[in-house]
């Protein structure tokens, strides 16, 4: 069996200059480099009926744009953040909990706020 002749100055090249490329194109690392801030969040509560905080909700948040959806569990006071949130991206948010959903509300790209706060209430 013959063995093969490696050449490490040529992968350790490869392995910096791909790496590289890859670290910098990254949309999270470009913008902490530049400065700007240019992603936005989600935040907001989940209430009953009643008006009482719904902790274990499972809240999704769908980007109409690419049809990716995350999700979050309500926190014990009902609350939720989605961090992150493309500014080119629309959104709908709406909450399950125990076979019932909330109304879907959304969120436009045309909005230019940072931070939105969303109540999704059930009925």
């Amino acid at each position: 069996m013959k063995r093969l002749k490696v050449d490490w100055a040529v992968v350790l090249f490869v392995a910096v200059t791909f790496g590289s490329v890859a670290v910098c194109d990254s949309p999270a690392l470009a913008q902490r480099k530049s400065g700007s801030n240019t992603t936005r969040s989600l935040r907001g509560h989940v209430f009953s009926r009643d008006n009482k905080p719904v902790g274990k909700a499972i809240v999704y948040l769908k980007n109409t744009k690419t049809h990716a959806t995350e999700t979050y569990i309500s926190d014990p006071d009902g609350s939720y953040h989605f961090p992150w949130l493309s500014p080119r991206a629309d959104y709908e948010v709406h909450a399950e909990f125990q076979g019932t959903r909330t109304d879907t509300k959304f969120i436009s790209s045309f909005d230019s706020r940072k931070e939105f706060d969303v109540v999704l209430r059930f009925q």
